[in-house]
């Protein structure tokens, strides 16, 4: 019996195109990242794939929120996808007469200047994904931000990428059911910490990755819910989870945190 991969729909978004690079199962559209962990959690997924990161737009912070709060989720492998906006319509549509543009927020935010530039009057309004927006393009005004992939007779495409930045990739993690295993092997390790809201707190986190000699590759702040003025960080680190050496950094640590939570080894 096949893996069921799950991936934020409909089908033809940056999310499917993520579960297919894996190829490890059949994917199978959710409508929301909510949907998608909670699928996951109950056993009707093997595995979901979350963009968390954006070149462009930094973190998905809607995912990290999501991936802090499952518990018994560890995310396993990461997949980089190259982002290729392309605006969308009807068919013959003349882009003049376009009043509104349909897309994913992120999508939206990632070709900012190309449409103020040449749509400066445009309503923008976001969907639950790229390949949402489809739907909703229903008369010669509407258009869409949508992934070079999308082919349906009844639209055409620009012939070029509309992204603001053209090296615009985005970094999805693919989730399984699992806790941190000691003996796994990994070329990064992901997770979360909080520290004693004092100064130099943060310092001293970090300071535990430089004398173990653990490169950070990224670090986010979130603001923790319920606790104005608080924040926990997201950190990437390259590293063996398995290794002496991160096992001694992450001793150090949980001493020098309030909290730490592994999200991801891959």
């Amino acid at each position: 019996m096949s893996n069921t991969i799950g991936y934020l729909g409909p089908e033809g978004s940056y999310s499917q195109i993520a579960a297919q690079k894996l190829n490890m199962g059949d994917p199978k559209p959710y409508p929301s990242f909510f949907a998608l962990v909670t699928a996951l959690s109950r056993g009707e997924a093997d595995g979901i794939v979350l963009p968390v990161e954006n070149s462009l737009n930094g973190g998905v912070m809607q995912n990290l929120d999501l991936l802090q709060d499952a518990q018994g989720l560890i995310a396993v492998k990461e997949i980089n996808v190259k982002i290729d906006h392309r605006l969308v319509t009807l068919k013959g549509a003349p882009l003049s007469g376009i009043t509104t543009i349909y897309s994913h927020s992120q999508a939206l935010g990632q070709c900012a200047q190309y449409i103020h530039s040449r749509f400066p009057a445009a309503k923008l309004v976001p969907t639950q994904s790229t390949s949402a927006c489809l739907s909703k393009i229903k008369t010669p005004a509407d258009a869409g931000i949508v992934g070079a992939q999308i082919v349906d007779d009844k639209f055409q495409l620009s012939e070029e990428c509309i992204s603001d930045e053209q090296l615009n990739y985005t970094q999805f993690l693919y989730v399984v059911k699992g806790s941190p295993d000691v003996t796994r092997h990994s070329r990064k390790v992901f997770l979360s910490v909080t520290c004693a809201h004092r100064p130099g707190a943060l310092i001293g986190a970090l300071s535990v990755f430089a004398r173990d000699g653990v490169n950070l590759t990224k670090i986010e702040s979130r603001p923790i819910k319920d606790r104005p003025g608080e924040y926990r960080f997201f950190i990437e680190v390259e590293a063996d989870y398995s290794s002496p050496r991160m096992r001694s950094a992450l001793h150090s640590l949980s001493e020098a945190c309030s909290s730490v939570k592994i999200l991801g080894c891959y």
